[in-house]
């Protein structure tokens, strides 16, 4: 199969409000974080402009609406995240490590891997899912939670892209590359494939 998006081939759907998308082994850009990264007040206000605009803005979505909804409320997220709100776990290379070696288990298999930067309270990875994603999330956080050993650490939910093209690949990546530029160094840790790595 491709690894990228085919407008002809069937894709899966799973979640609540805003389903996750699957579709076979199209690679996947998926962020998650830390349950205390967003500031509980912001992300309420966030969340009660995102259900009036989603009420106005039905799915099926064309690709203007999709970016439109990025551009209202995935770009707010994100800006928030990079603030670092919350305990912040993941600054400490030790923890770093736990989530590093639970991603790279998987990387021979279920999950190659083609680029991931763990930042200290969020994580961006873009890899190529070989079984369900949901399955393939759970799994990682789980294993991860346990291993950091501080209780139920990830926020349930998680956010997900298809990679629609060679151009859409290449912007992940460099996105992943740029994301912990305003990190001090050990704070974060970026890992890029050959693949990745041969983006400008």
């Amino acid at each position: 199969m491709c690894d990228f998006l085919d407008g002809n081939e069937e894709i899966q759907t799973h979640g609540g409000k805003l389903p996750h998308w699957q579709q076979g082994e199209v690679m996947q850009f998926v962020t998650f974080r830390l349950g205390d990264a967003m500031p509980a007040s912001k992300l309420s206000i966030w969340k009660e402009k995102r259900d009036i605009w989603l009420q106005h803005h039905p799915e099926p979505w064309n690709l203007k609406t999709m970016k439109e909804y990025h551009r209202k409320f995935t770009d707010q997220l994100e800006r928030w995240l990079d603030q670092g709100s919350g305990s912040c776990l993941l600054k400490k290379p030790i923890h770093r490590l736990f989530l590093e070696k639970t991603l790279m288990y998987d990387h021979e298999n279920r999950a190659p891997q083609c680029a991931w930067v763990i930042m200290p309270n969020h994580v961006h990875l873009l890899f190529t899912p070989k079984i369900p994603l949901p399955q393939l999330i759970k799994a990682w956080k789980g294993v991860s939670a346990r291993k950091i050993g501080q209780g139920s650490i990830w926020q349930r939910n998680y956010r997900d892209t298809l990679i629609r093209d060679a151009s859409h690949f290449a912007n992940a990546v460099r996105y992943i590359r740029r994301n912990p530029k305003n990190l001090g160094r050990g704070t974060f840790t970026l890992w890029e494939s050959a693949r990745s790595m041969a983006v400008e």
